[in-house]
């Protein structure tokens, strides 16, 4: 398929990993993209201007909820230059007390969640109100996971304007999609279709199914979107040629070997859900499901020829503290918007097929230049879509 012709050339996607407390690194990405975009297009440009779709799981999927969520002049409710000192802000009363030497919480922690989740709750009802998916400015799309049926649970702005109870609160989806086990408690909702019939949804992290909600986006692309301003007829998720895709990591900790067979042979149930702070369980299945996406996604693009439809930024040096999905004092959160400054400045990499590690590409510039040329193509889409819906209206 491609893009209705009386709008533009392309489909643009926008992918965010999950991530807790590193969501902090795709928001100083972003916040780049978008100081880009306006220095092309002016002040007001916006992110969800530029994207047909943006996904999200756990943490990314309250970045792309930020970026997407209308106010009401009808605008995102943030820019995107505005997320990394929401995150400054707020993390520490969402993860509060997180150490890695904090005993009581460790305890607590083997008979219920880390954290109650109150203050998230609170804070999402706020900032969202009563919005619903189908109000988002361009195609959200949010996994989740419902633990009763055991099977994921897919939330998005077009479902949700072709099936009323799709049309979740945004609050609700965003607490459900970051309920990540152990560290805050599972979520139950309820939404009613056109007839008061009622559909309960028992929701925990997206992450467990889609880490990496890039393919999702992509196989998104299928079902054809009517979203916002964009209009598209059905198409091939296989015409990569027709996709324009930013996949942004949350970081790893691959080359810092935290773990090796030899222990990791001897740990029982205890073992593989509290190592020095750590959750190996989590980090294996979060690590591996965005590694085998990137992976899938890349030999998409590249055996299409299309390598340079597809963008992955994604830190696989991290360490320490910088690890962590809850590791929110100040310090390590200044470190995180630091790590993704060097991010930015590093060689842009691609992900070897057969080793699956990233590797630095030869005459590709920085991560900074590439997002300066996503930028352009973005800009020129955009410009496109506009100048054929002028020449609609002229005729």
């Amino acid at each position: 398929m491609a893009p209705n012709s009386r709008k533009g050339g392309i489909v643009t996607v926008l992918s965010i990993d999950g991530g807790g407390i590193r969501g902090i690194i795709p928001a100083t990405i972003l916040a780049f993209l978008e100081s880009k975009l306006q220095e092309r297009d002016g002040p007001d440009s916006r992110l969800a201007d530029y994207f047909d779709i943006v996904a999200g799981t756990s943490t990314g999927g309250l970045l792309a909820t930020m970026i997407t969520a209308p106010d009401k002049e009808k605008r995102p409710m943030y820019a995107a230059k505005d997320i990394v000192n929401f995150y400054l802000q707020h993390c520490p009363r969402l993860f509060p007390g997180c150490s890695r030497h904090n005993l009581l919480k460790t305890f607590t922690n083997l008979f219920g969640p880390k954290y109650n989740g109150r203050y998230l709750r609170t804070l999402l009802r706020e900032q969202l109100g009563e919005l619903t998916i189908k109000e988002t400015l361009t195609d959200l799309v949010i996994p989740t996971f419902d633990i009763k049926r055991l099977q994921p649970v897919i939330f998005t702005t077009t479902y949700a304007k072709e099936k009323a109870y799709r049309n979740a609160k945004l609050s609700d989806i965003c607490i459900g999609t970051s309920a990540a086990p152990t560290f805050l408690p599972a979520h139950y909702f309820e939404t009613n279709d056109e007839r008061g019939n009622v559909t309960g949804y028992d929701l925990i992290d997206g992450g467990v199914a889609a880490n990496n909600p890039t393919r999702i986006a992509i196989s998104h692309i299928s079902s054809g979107i009517l979203a916002g301003d964009s209009e598209y007829v059905q198409m091939d998720p296989l015409d990569s040629s027709k996709i324009l895709v930013l996949s942004l990591g949350t970081g790893i900790a691959k080359q810092a070997h935290e773990y090796n067979a030899e222990t990791a042979a001897r740990w029982g149930l205890l073992g593989w859900v509290y190592k020095k702070g750590n959750i190996p369980l989590l980090d294996v299945f979060g690590d591996a499901s965005s590694d085998m996406v990137d992976i899938h996604v890349s030999t998409l693009f590249q055996s299409l020829h299309t390598k340079n439809n597809y963008l992955r930024i994604q830190d696989d040096t991290l360490c320490g503290d910088k690890c962590s999905l809850d590791m929110a004092t100040p310090e390590n959160l200044e470190a995180l918007v630091e790590a993704a400054n060097q991010l930015l400045k590093k060689g842009m990499s691609r992900v070897n097929l057969e080793t699956g590690e990233f590797e630095e590409i030869e005459g590709e510039g920085t991560n900074e230049e590439a997002l300066i040329r996503f930028a352009r193509q973005l800009s020129e889409e955009r410009e496109l879509r506009l100048s054929n819906e002028t020449l609609i209206t002229i005729d």
